[in-house]
């Protein structure tokens, strides 16, 4: 039995995608080409791998059990060469990541430029959405997250602390009037972030005790500047991270309330797909954008 190694990387593609024509679009070949391989395969092994019809393709009892080893040949043979790669010590290549849209229009592009000065053999592709979204199926390298971290196969890298206040506009507060307990909130219109993953209710802490509350308003939103924006317009009150309203708490355009009462405490996380040899473009990513949010305290709240 003579196996033609050449030939797994297509075998795998056609496993993945279900169908010759799909694997030949993934690998940048002719379905023809894609059929022949997988010929030439079977007749070098001996073994049928697929079973064919007109309208779709299956795999063979063989072919089932010959998928984990290919597989598992494909990623050891990637992570070798990230691994060569690594050993080169030259970031290069697409790195995409994927971020949450207000943190990183405020923190992540503004040093866009100087990574990329620092890096040029490294193109960067940046998805910002804040729905949190699946890093291997999106085919991110890396993402940024905040708050509470689903269980799952992901590394992560605590980047920032991340702080919560309570806040409104001076004029909406001379309006309504200042809440000092929770309790207070039920009078005032508490704008609400339709993806917060604390879910509907507010937590607030004070000796020792945990408080929680449903808040009713007539705002819901899932984008956290355009609260930004109707707060200082003077609409309501909302729970929000300093490192969205830092600049405006010191210009006095936001009043933070019920200083006494502690907000839950969360931090801003770099993740990836676990890998025993992390690429060179991740690495130096990681680092920069570290070094530059501050490790602890981010920047913001200094």
């Amino acid at each position: 039995m003579k196996g033609d190694f050449s030939a797994i990387p297509v075998f795998v593609a056609v496993v993945e995608k279900g169908s010759f024509s799909s694997a030949a679009d993934k690998l940048g070949m002719t379905k023809s080409a894609v059929s022949k391989r997988i010929s030439v395969l079977e007749d070098n092994i001996g073994v049928r791998l697929f079973n064919r019809t007109t309208r779709s393709i299956t795999l063979t009892e063989a072919g089932e059990r010959f998928s984990d080893y290919a597989r598992n040949a494909v990623v050891m043979a990637n992570e070798g060469f990230a691994a060569l790669h690594n050993l080169q010590g030259i970031p290069k290549g697409t790195l995409k990541i994927n971020a949450p849209m207000t943190f990183t229009r405020l923190h992540i592009v503004p040093y866009i430029k100087e990574f990329l000065d620092l890096y040029p053999d490294v193109k960067v592709i940046l998805s910002m959405d804040d729905r949190v979204v699946s890093l291997v199926e999106g085919g991110y390298d890396v993402g940024i997250r905040i708050g509470e971290l689903e269980s799952s196969s992901l590394i992560s890298k605590k980047l920032a602390d991340c702080k919560s206040v309570l806040c409104a506009s001076p004029e909406y507060l001379k309006k309504h009037g200042t809440p000092s307990k929770p309790e207070d909130l039920s009078h005032h219109n508490c704008i609400n972030y339709s993806l917060f993953q604390g879910g509907a209710e507010w937590t607030f802490y004070k000796d020792s005790k945990k408080l929680k509350l449903e808040p009713k308003g007539n705002f819901i939103v899932n984008n956290s500047d355009a609260i930004l924006e109707v707060l200082l317009n003077g609409l309501g009150i909302c729970q929000m991270p300093t490192f969205i309203v830092a600049e405006h708490l010191k210009s006095q355009r936001l009043i933070t309330c019920m200083d006494e009462y502690a907000l839950p405490k969360h931090a801003i996380y770099a993740v990836y797909p676990e890998r025993k040899h992390l690429p060179e473009k991740v690495r130096v990513f990681i680092e920069f954008i570290s070094h530059k949010l501050g490790g602890g305290a981010g920047y913001w709240d200094k």
